[in-house]
């Protein structure tokens, strides 16, 4: 099976700077990748699972996509503030693949300006028309995150680990973990964890900080299953660490 990070016919790969590799960021990249991708193949039929009318459904199914899209916003705004700067200073040749990668961060976040309106109105009406567009507005920032995650992931990812650091990488991850609570990331850590294989989860679970892998082990695990259970009735929970 091909791995979804392979690079597609025409595509290139950001000059790599001379040097040794510095740091796994292009793996610690994979692992919030395929929960976003995850995330946003699901949300135009998580939209469609409520029935026209249904606003018990829709505010809840609202409340969680409200949340995907803020993890979107705030992972591209930590590489737009601690990743893309240093590339670009430690690697001009990179100059092309940073300034296409910030414009698709732009086409993102022009996205997400126009679901937000709809994601409220629908919350509230569970109306047929605004169902309707919300669910193809997702399925357009679904289409443009596959080409994005992927192309970040493989032209410009292989330059970064040869420029920055293990705790410059780490600090654009713990920009996300600061812009949100421990409450939030206990619940929301089984999906991140479940869309990724288990070696990985592994991994991203020694990045999160212990009061929240604590909490996890606790509560956050059932709140994980009963938020899926939820989200897709009757599917199998995927299991998580």
């Amino acid at each position: 099976m091909t791995d979804f990070f392979t690079m597609q016919p025409g595509e290139t790969a950001a000059p790599l700077p001379p040097g040794p590799v510095l740091c796994t960021g292009t793996a610690g990249m994979r692992r919030i990748h395929r929960f976003l991708l995850w995330a946003y193949s699901e949300a135009p039929g998580l939209v469609r699972s409520a029935a026209p009318g249904d606003t018990a459904r829709a505010a809840y199914v609202g409340e969680v996509l409200g949340n995907f899209d803020m993890v979107l916003h705030i992972h591209h705004e930590g590489e737009d503030l601690l990743m893309y700067p240093p590339l670009g200073e430690r690697a001009p040749a990179c100059a092309l693949h940073i300034e296409q990668m910030l414009a698709q961060h732009r086409q993102v976040t022009d996205r997400l300006k126009v679901i937000e309106p709809l994601r409220l109105k629908w919350m509230a009406t569970a109306d047929a028309e605004t169902g309707k567009e919300l669910a193809e507005r997702y399925e357009d920032l679904s289409a443009v995150l596959n080409v994005h995650l992927r192309r970040e992931v493989t032209e410009v990812m292989p330059a970064v680990d040869r420029v920055m650091t293990e705790k410059e990488m780490s600090s654009v991850g713990q920009h996300g973990i600061n812009q949100v609570d421990r409450k939030f990331l206990v619940g929301y850590l089984g999906m991140v964890l479940a869309t990724n294989p288990p070696a990985d989860q592994k991994e991203l679970f020694k990045e999160i900080p212990l009061p929240v892998r604590l909490a996890y082990r606790l509560v956050g695990r059932r709140m994980y299953r009963k938020q899926y259970s939820t989200l897709f009735p009757g599917r199998a929970v995927p299991a998580t660490l």
